[in-house]
């Protein structure tokens, strides 16, 4: 965990303010795009497998692999180097490319306008989001997203360059903002309706990074992530705060708001936080284990440190 001189350090570095979302601080991930890795990690059941490693070998420009001579293999595939190393005939391998559309979906509901310590997770969903962007620009793939809150939704439809990643981070920028100005206004827009944009917006193949909290989710929301499992690769990226699984002591009880409504917290008392801290294990674990089962693979963020920490230890 980042002492409060490092996170005032980073802050500082990234150009972040940890509640207020700028296009300075989404233009710090520029630079960190080499920290994620778009390879996927899944089969794609279907065949439009997109701009990334298929899993046949066949003829292309990406190397594979070097194995023994084969009848029937293209003579102009072999490996002389190691054939005259070994003294068997040894022929090279490569795996075709082909194109897909990276898609981002970020979710600014006000269950992720919350933080105890660095960044709002809202902020964390950012930073993730700009990241998974640059990183697509960087190896060549066109970039989509939808970017959502508790009222209202942005669309931003496949296209290449940096000029598609410059337009989703203005959206989050926009989307964020309306968020926090919207806060205690009725919601007018939930996760399910937005995963149905997603499904019509994503073609076959497609890599999908859903960045959320998952907090919202509802029956409607696991069919529509079922659904979308069946085409796409989807890549869960959880994000939670320290305070939602664990209380901090305090010598005296606390009141908090939640839904209109104020909840007083006994800090004081160890076994209420023990309590609070086994209760809040097994609904994260319902709901990571109702996740990986919709079809999602599933990575873990705190918003109490900064990403780039997050992934180096991955």
């Amino acid at each position: 965990m980042q002492t409060h001189v490092d996170s005032q350090a980073w802050l500082k570095l990234s150009h972040s303010h940890g509640v207020n979302l700028s296009l300075k601080e989404l233009m710090y991930y520029k630079a960190k795009a080499q920290l994620l890795e778009l390879a996927p990690k899944v089969r794609i059941k279907n065949t439009l497998a997109g701009q990334y490693l298929a899993p046949h070998k066949g003829r292309s420009m990406e190397f594979a692999e070097v194995r023994h001579y084969q009848n029937g293999d293209d003579i102009r595939s072999i490996d002389w180097r190691v054939t005259a190393r070994t003294g068997e005939t040894h022929t090279k391998l490569f795996q075709e490319e082909k194109e897909r559309p990276v898609f981002v979906f970020t979710d600014f509901s006000n269950s992720m306008l919350f933080g105890s310590q660095l960044l709002l997770k809202s902020v964390q969903a950012a930073h993730i989001s700009a990241l998974v962007a640059w990183s697509a620009c960087q190896r060549g793939d066109r970039i989509g997203g939808i970017v959502f809150n508790q009222h209202s939704h942005l669309e931003l439809k496949p296209s290449a360059r940096e000029k598609a990643v410059l337009k989703l981070c203005h959206n989050l920028c926009d989307a964020h903002q309306l968020a926090l100005e919207n806060i205690d206004k009725p919601a007018a827009n939930n996760f399910s309706d937005n995963l149905k944009r997603l499904n019509h917006l994503a073609k076959p193949g497609s890599l999908v990074y859903i960045v959320s909290d998952f907090n919202a989710l509802d029956d409607a929301s696991f069919k529509q992530l079922e659904l979308l499992a069946r085409h796409c690769e989807l890549i869960g990226c959880h994000i939670s705060d320290p305070f939602e699984h664990q209380l901090p002591a305090f010598k005296q009880t606390v009141t908090v708001s939640a839904n209109n409504q104020q909840f007083a917290l006994p800090l004081m008392d160890k076994s209420f936080r023990q309590r609070f801290a086994k209760n809040a294990e097994h609904a994260f674990s319902a709901r990571i284990n109702r996740l990986t089962k919709s079809g999602l693979t599933l990575l873990s963020f705190d918003a109490a440190t900064a990403l780039e920490l997050q992934l180096v230890r991955k």
